[in-house]
């Protein structure tokens, strides 16, 4: 079985769901690859150009059944800092590195890595631990989805 579209969260029915997959940063861009279900059945993500696949998009099989992707809790950390300069240079620091970064409301999350953490403070950065699904912008030649 293979599925040859991704339906962006919120723009397909629930009712044609027929299973769902749970996958972290690095599974969810992808152009062709062998998912397992949590229900043990097996397909072949196969698209003409890699996507990023978002929580809640809808993998579409040649049958017509979507499959639901999940975004898989990771051990994250969110960064916050003593104002708008402090964040912003930290911000410009981990895009210098070209290190995924998920953009919040007033913080930053970035996988919990020494190396990066370490950075962070050097920076002034505060850093919380957190296990949430990790969902990064979209790098600069990314088509978004």
């Amino acid at each position: 079985m293979r599925a040859t579209s991704v339906l962006t969260s919120g723009q397909w029915p629930a009712s044609r769901e027929v299973g769902h997959i749970v996958a972290d940063f690095e599974q969810r861009f992808r152009r062709r690859f062998l998912f397992d279900t949590q229900a043990g059945w097996s397909f072949l993500l196969d698209l003409r150009e890699p996507v990023r696949l978002r929580h809640g998009d809808g993998l579409v099989l040649e049958d017509g059944g979507i499959v639901r992707v999940e975004a898989l809790a990771e051990s994250l950390v969110e960064i916050t800092a003593f104002d708008d300069r402090s964040i912003t240079r930290i911000a410009w620091h981990l895009g210098n590195r070209h290190i995924p970064v998920q953009v919040m409301r007033n913080t930053l999350r970035i996988r919990a890595e020494p190396v990066t953490m370490d950075l962070v403070e050097r920076l002034g950065g505060d850093l919380a631990p957190l296990t949430a699904p990790f969902d990064p912008e979209p790098g600069a030649y990314e088509q978004h989805g």
